[in-house]
């Protein structure tokens, strides 16, 4: 056994630059994975096999990693673990094959399969299952059912002996977590070991997330973008482990880099769930133990659930969507009066011609803070982007619509200009449609050379694994005297995220002497109060203590997300930048010392 297992992540979506790959294997890790399948992924995946078979898994893993990599990876005896299979894993595989031999290297590659449910669809129907979230009834047809499988599966791949692990979709820690099961022996019902491992993979799955990218203090790593470095785990066999990156690459691996990471896409924080373990992280600790290297502890874990979590698309119409700038006074005054112009006139001739008016519309003025809906400035804007979208079942109605955009350019407002491509061709929505089935009722193989084999899945106790734990956020009482309303950024920081139609915000207090200003400003009533504008559902506040933070969760907050959202971020990651403009009232006395952080000016 290994004492010290290092896993680089390459990818934190389909299209991430191949430098980052290209660091890892310089940077001689023991397993290079990646991480390609987004919720809108998946979609975008469905619709290419949709149109050639042997599609439909990401190809820029075989084209622009594999193919300048596998030799250095065969010479260094990188083991390869992705999920860049989608919705087409033996297709991959197959161009992964065809590649290697074209190259001369000896890879093997094994294929989990299980995850496609598809052909199944008709038997969950008629066991009328609901949406998870919603509990609407299941649409009358599905483009693709896919369950999220966990790590173990994985693991007895590696335990095969493949060089290159493939799945379908699984969930994003996965990639991680099976090659920490096969090199420590981890057992199934080892569930602190598991959740550490879970959470090495949460932290990396993203990439450059966790090295400065996406940083509210973007001004501590601005001057390196150029060059962002890829996270590597390193781990051992307790659970413990550390985060880092390769030498002399840009970015940088902090407390506060990796704690904005540890929040993304979390709901709550004591009951993170899994396929393989239910997580609690509430408690994690982070803490320097280098330059660019911080050492993570604290996670803990119980049963995982006896069920998969599933994600199923739909087509639902046809969306369609135009851009264009307007210059001048009352920039914004003439682009809500342009757009408002265009979308009347196309619903008049959509009418016209016996259709039906649109079933959804979205106008939006980018250059107005439109996103800050009551909260926005409000200024004389000089120049802006108006965006309209627009939703219809029939594609021809959409092409009317696409028709009406040019004409704008002569017949309304001066200063109209720099429309976005040509015109608007109407495209596909891909709604997702989430449910939870038996993992009874999936059966994972992995196939492996010419041989095939189930894996039995673990089914625990439901009694099994430690009680969920309350962990109250200790904080001291705020201080009396005089008070200054300043923007949250100068007191916390944070990052936000999605899982649907569902956004978190995490929110981290730069010092724990502020914890308690958080806690009174940022009630759930209050969040919900200023995201109004977008906020169809509720609003639930999870206590971070581990982090001296918060977890916002909010409810039906991005237009449907993903595909089927029309807004111009249906994935909700500029919430957490919105909300660091909260003016939250601190004592001045807890403010003195806030300038400085590390001994460098806060970006506030």
């Amino acid at each position: 056994m290994k004492s010290i297992v290092k896993i680089g992540c390459g990818a934190g979506f389909w299209g991430d630059s191949p430098e980052g790959p290209e660091q890892l294997v310089k940077a001689g890790v023991d397993y290079l994975v990646m991480d390609y399948l987004a919720e809108i992924t998946m979609s975008i995946l469905t619709r290419m096999k949709a149109q050639k078979p042997e599609l439909g898994y990401a190809t820029d893993f075989v084209t622009t990693v594999m193919k300048p990599l596998a030799a250095q990876i065969k010479a260094k005896k990188i083991r390869v673990v992705t999920n860049a299979g989608g919705v087409n894993p033996e297709a991959c595989r197959d161009a992964l094959v065809a590649l290697f031999k074209e190259l001369g290297v000896d890879l093997s590659v094994a294929v989990v399969l299980g995850d496609d449910l598809t052909d199944r669809a008709g038997e969950f129907q008629a066991r009328g299952v609901t949406e998870m979230f919603s509990g609407e009834p299941m649409p009358a047809k599905l483009t693709s059912v896919n369950a999220y499988l966990g790590a173990f599966p994985i693991a007895r791949a590696l335990d095969l002996g493949a060089d290159i692990v493939l799945t379908g979709r699984c969930v994003d820690s996965a990639v991680v977590l099976g090659p920490l099961i096969h090199e420590f022996g981890w057992k199934e019902d080892d569930f602190d070991l598991l959740a550490a491992g879970s959470l090495a993979g949460h932290i990396i799955e993203c990439g450059a997330q966790t090295t400065g990218g996406v940083f509210t203090d973007w001004r501590d790593v601005a001057e390196d973008w150029d060059r962002m470095g890829f996270p590597i785990a390193e781990c051992r066999a307790d659970g413990t482990f550390e985060i880092t990156k390769p030498e002399d690459t840009g970015g940088a691996v902090t407390p506060e880099t990796v704690a904005e990471q540890v929040v993304y896409e979390v709901g709550d924080p004591r009951s993170y769930l899994l396929p393989d373990v239910t997580c609690d992280f509430s408690m994690v600790t982070l803490a320097a133990s280098g330059p660019d290297r911080v050492r993570v502890t604290g996670a803990k874990g119980r049963a995982p659930t006896s069920t998969y979590k599933v994600c199923a698309t739909y087509a639902d119409g046809y969306r369609s969507a135009a851009t264009m700038m307007i210059a001048g006074r009352e920039a914004v005054a003439k682009a809500e009066a342009v757009g408002r112009a265009i979308l009347k006139r196309s619903s008049r001739l959509m009418h016209e011609a016996g259709f039906a008016d649109f079933t959804e519309r979205a106008l939006e003025v980018i250059g107005s803070e439109f996103s800050y809906g009551a909260q926005a400035a409000h200024g004389d804007a000089r120049e802006v982007i108006l965006r309209i979208a627009v939703r219809h079942g029939s594609k021809d109605a959409l092409q009317i619509f696409g028709r009406e955009i040019y004409p704008a350019a002569t017949a309304m407002a001066q200063g109209l200009t720099g429309f976005a491509g040509g015109r608007p061709e109407p495209q596909p929505v891909i709604r997702l449609f989430s449910f939870l089935t038996d993992k009874s009722d999936v059966q994972v193989r992995i196939v492996f050379g010419d041989e095939a084999r189930t894996i039995a899945i673990f089914q625990p106790d439901p009694g099994s694994g430690e009680a969920l734990v309350e962990h109250p956020l200790q904080s001291q009482e705020i201080p009396t005297g005089a008070v200054a309303n300043v923007p949250l950024i100068r007191i916390a920081h944070g990052r936000s995220g999605d899982k649907g139609d569902t956004a978190n915000i995490g929110v981290i207090a730069r010092d724990e002497k502020f914890v308690p200003i958080i806690r009174r400003a940022l009630t759930e009533q209050a969040v919900g109060q200023y995201f109004q504008h977008i906020l169809r559902g509720k609003v639930t506040r999870f206590e971070w203590p581990g982090l001296t933070g918060f977890n916002f969760v909010m409810e039906n907050a991005l237009g449907g997300g993903g595909v089927a959202s029309l807004r111009n971020d249906p994935q909700g990651k500029a919430l957490a930048q919105i909300l660091m403009d909260m003016p939250v009232a601190v004592p001045v006395r807890l403010l003195e010392d806030n300038g400085q952080r590390n001994g460098r000016k806060v970006s506030a």
